[in-house]
């Protein structure tokens, strides 16, 4: 029997800047890497070690730009939250769960591999699953993978984006000022304020008021782009689905194709800049690369495929319409898709340590291309099968 499935305009909008982003982040990938390997590659390099207004070209995008991603991310979780797929909790239960083995099983393999050494910082690096990469990977896929599945995969990915930014707030802060930490959450609650009691509908506060609050949170210690989380979460939201009059429908909506085909992509290229050197396969066989390459392209499938099976075999959720357990099981070889948050962890992980960045940032690339491809091979194959094609 065939199901149908009523897909909101707001997830078909960011399914579709998903899907082409993905494939636009895969083109500055390759683009940074060919210009960090050929003879303009020191001067490339030293474009984003430049100084503006105090910080460096790699910090902006890093610490500014990204922000606008979290806030992003935070806008879709709120939209999940209110009528997606994490409205009903019945059907939230089963990507929460999905999520949490997601990030159990990866941290825990890349923690059993570099406990007490210089590298433990790095368990967070396979914790995230990269939407955009994922979702481009479906849009190969067509029609030979259920609506049900993206559904999911988002679902999972947007949970597990959540559990990442908070290991990063929890775990990835530099020195703390109490003083500025508490002026940034001041702010935070007179957004709230704004948006429960007043009813302000206008953007513009909120976006002044998120402005301020990056900037206390910067100089806090705590990393700033949580101050798009937090702002995400300040504007108003109508239950309705899809009500244009939303605020936070309307941010989302326009912030859609800037961050597929702007932020991220520069962030890619900010990022990406990664020296291949003679020891390339020494680096890959690092505890860190390795702890970061199984956690990722083993330890993801496991926690998501197991957490999946018990919750189901215990009766605790169920498989939603329309999704069989091939497809569960080509969902979590996806989930070791992990480009963008895994990379921004790195970074905040081993500060000042550009070796150990920069052969982080290959055992990224190649876990997420090993769970690309099997990915695709495996729900490929299973859409071939249902067809009854060779």
């Amino acid at each position: 029997m065939q199901i149908e499935l009523s897909l909101s305009q707001s997830f078909k909008e960011f399914a579709s800047s998903g899907k082409a982003g993905g494939i636009v982040l895969i083109f500055c990938t390759l683009i940074s890497l060919v210009i960090a390997n050929s003879p303009a590659g020191h001067a490339y390099l030293a474009f984003w070690h430049l100084h503006i207004a105090g910080l460096s070209v790699e910090l902006w995008v890093n610490d500014a730009l990204m922000a606008i991603f979290f806030l992003l991310i935070g806008l879709e979780l709120e939209r999940e939250l209110y009528n997606g797929e994490l409205a009903d909790m019945k059907k939230a239960l089963l990507p929460m769960l999905a999520a949490a083995g997601g990030i159990v099983v990866p941290a825990s393999i890349h923690f059993g591999l570099n406990h007490g050494s210089a590298t433990q910082a790095g368990l967070g690096i396979p914790m995230a699953t990269d939407i955009a990469f994922a979702l481009g990977v479906l849009a190969l896929l067509g029609d030979r993978v259920p609506a049900s599945l993206k559904i999911f995969l988002t679902a999972l990915a947007v949970m597990d984006d959540l559990g990442a930014i908070v290991v990063i707030a929890l775990f990835y802060t530099a020195q703390l000022s109490l003083a500025y930490l508490a002026a940034a959450l001041a702010v935070f609650i007179a957004l709230l304020a704004m948006g429960r009691v007043l009813r302000v509908m206008a953007l513009t506060p909120y976006l002044l008021g998120g402005a301020l609050m990056w900037f206390l949170m910067f100089k806090s210690g705590v990393h700033a782009t949580i101050a798009g989380v937090l702002l995400a979460f300040a504007i108003p939201y109508s239950a309705k689905q899809d009500d244009a009059g939303s605020p936070s429908h309307r941010l989302e909506h326009a912030l859609h194709k800037p961050v597929a085909f702007l932020i991220l992509p520069v962030f890619a290229l900010a990022n990406t800049g990664i020296v291949i050197g003679g020891g390339w396969m020494q680096d890959l066989l690092s505890s860190n690369s390795l702890g970061i390459i199984l956690g990722l392209a083993v330890g993801k499938p496991i926690g998501i495929a197991v957490a999946c099976a018990v919750a189901v075999g215990l009766g605790v959720c169920r498989l939603p319409d329309g999704l069989a357990w091939r497809h569960v099981f080509g969902a979590a070889l996806l989930g070791g898709i992990g480009f963008t948050m895994a990379i921004f962890i790195t970074n905040l992980a081993f500060p000042a340590q550009a070796d150990v960045v920069n052969a982080a940032k290959m055992a990224i690339l190649a876990a997420s291309l090993v769970a690309g491809v099997a990915g695709y091979a495996w729900l490929a194959l299973q859409g071939r099968r249902r067809a009854g094609q060779p």
